[in-house]
C-alpha cells in the first residue's frame, strides 16, 4: 500500500483522520489495511496534537504581549446565559464503560 503523503495542515490531517475513522468503521477492510489504516491514524492524531499544542503556545505569548497574564481555562464555545439550563456533557467529555456501550471507538 504506498504511503500517505505528510499533511501539509491540521486540517488536511483531520480530514484524513475522519476519513480513515470512516473506512476502519464499514467492517469491508481486511484486517492487514486495518492496521495499515490504524497506523497512519496515530501517525495523525500526533501531527493534530502537536499543532494544536503550538497554536495553544502561541495564543499564550499574543496574550502575554498584550499585557495580560495568560491564564488556562476550559473553553466555551458559546457561553450561556444564567436562565437557560445547563447543555448535557460533550460526548468527548463522557466517560462511557464497556458495559454501557457495544461501540468501540479507536480515537
Amino acid at each position: 500500500m504506498p504511503k500517505s503523503p505528510e499533511p501539509k495542515n491540521f486540517e488536511q490531517a483531520l480530514s484524513r483522520l475522519e476519513s480513515i475513522i470512516a473506512q476502519m468503521e464499514s467492517d469491508e477492510l481486511p484486517l492487514d489495511d486495518l492496521l495499515v489504516r490504524y497506523e497512519e491514524g496515530i501517525k495523525l492524531v500526533g501531527f493534530c496534537s502537536e499543532k494544536l499544542k503550538v497554536a495553544e503556545k502561541r495564543i499564550q505569548l499574543i496574550t502575554e504581549k498584550a499585557g495580560e497574564k495568560p491564564t488556562l481555562q476550559e473553553f466555551d464555545p458559546a457561553p450561556q446565559k444564567a436562565a437557560e439550563p445547563a447543555a448535557a456533557p460533550s460526548t468527548a467529555t463522557m466517560e462511557i464503560t464497556a458495559e454501557e456501550s457495544d461501540e468501540i471507538r479507536l480515537f
